[in-house]
C-alpha cells in the first residue's frame, strides 16, 4: 500500500467518539483493541493523478484515533471515492463532522456504504 500524501492532508480537529458510535465500532477491524480509539480524525486528502501536470482529486477519510491524534493510516474506518472538487470534499467532511458530534457517524457512513 502506498503511503498517503501527507502534503495534501487536511485534517479537522479531533472529535471524541460518542457512546453510540463506540458501541457500533466494537467489532470493526479498523479499531485496535490493544490501543482503544477515543476520537475521530476526519481529513480531506489530495490524491495526485498520474499525469505530467500536477493535478489532484480529493477524498474524505475517517480514522479512529487516540486522544493524541495517533491513527493507523492503513486502516481508515471510512473513505470516499475520489471527488473532482475540493469544495465537495470539504462540504462532505463538514457534514461528517456534524454527524460525529451528534454521535451518529457510524449510522451515516453505514447508510452511505450501502447506497
Amino acid at each position: 500500500m502506498k503511503t498517503p500524501n501527507y502534503h495534501d492532508f487536511y485534517e479537522k480537529a479531533l472529535i471524541p467518539i460518542g457512546l453510540n458510535d463506540q458501541l457500533s465500532l466494537k467489532d470493526d477491524e479498523a479499531i485496535n483493541p490493544d490501543s482503544p480509539s477515543t476520537h475521530w480524525l476526519i481529513a480531506v486528502e489530495g490524491v495526485q493523478l498520474p499525469q505530467s501536470k500536477i493535478f489532484y482529486h480529493w477524498k474524505v477519510s475517517i480514522y479512529p484515533a487516540d486522544s493524541d491524534g495517533d491513527f493507523n493510516w492503513k486502516k481508515p474506518y471510512y473513505c470516499t471515492t475520489n471527488m473532482r472538487l475540493i469544495d465537495d470534499a470539504i462540504a462532505l467532511a463538514t457534514s461528517l463532522t456534524t454527524a460525529s458530534k451528534n454521535d451518529e457517524l457510524t449510522k451515516v457512513t453505514l447508510l452511505e456504504k450501502i447506497s
